[in-house]
């Protein structure tokens, strides 16, 4: 098991990761009936994608010898309705600093080519981007 999710009542859920027991708060949107305090279930989606490109971009960047420290993403999520969904997310990947051409290439091509990007549904536009300092 990874998780634990408990509902709180007022639209709001504790999630509690087993392994390190650190816990996590979701919120409904303000405009789906919440009061928008933390993050909503479809924002943890859209900002696990952007955690996932720059953790498996850390990755390759320790193994090359890169520094990545410092690094941070921008992220928008859309919603559709009917059926309500998320339609749409664009993360910005910002880098404190360039690297070579080689290097960047590589960088951007294990960013996308992260878990999560590839488990979100195909319908779901994903605009990714990379800018460096």
């Amino acid at each position: 098991m990874t998780s634990k999710v408990k509902y709180l009542g007022g639209l709001r859920t504790e999630s509690e990761h087993l392994q390190s027991s650190s816990k996590m708060i979701t919120d409904a949107p303000v405009d789906n009936h919440g009061k928008g305090e933390a993050f909503s279930p479809t924002d943890t989606v859209a900002n696990a994608l952007a955690t996932c490109m720059l953790t498996v971009m850390g990755i390759k960047a320790e193994s090359m010898g890169l520094d990545m420290d410092g690094a941070s993403a921008e992220v928008t999520k859309t919603m559709a309705s009917n059926p309500r969904r998320i339609s749409k997310i664009e993360v910005d990947i910002l880098f404190p600093k360039s690297y070579g051409e080689k290097e960047t290439k590589i960088l951007e091509n294990t960013g996308e080519t992260c878990p999560v990007l590839h488990s979100l549904h195909p319908d779901i536009e994903k605009i990714i981007s990379f800018k460096y300092s």
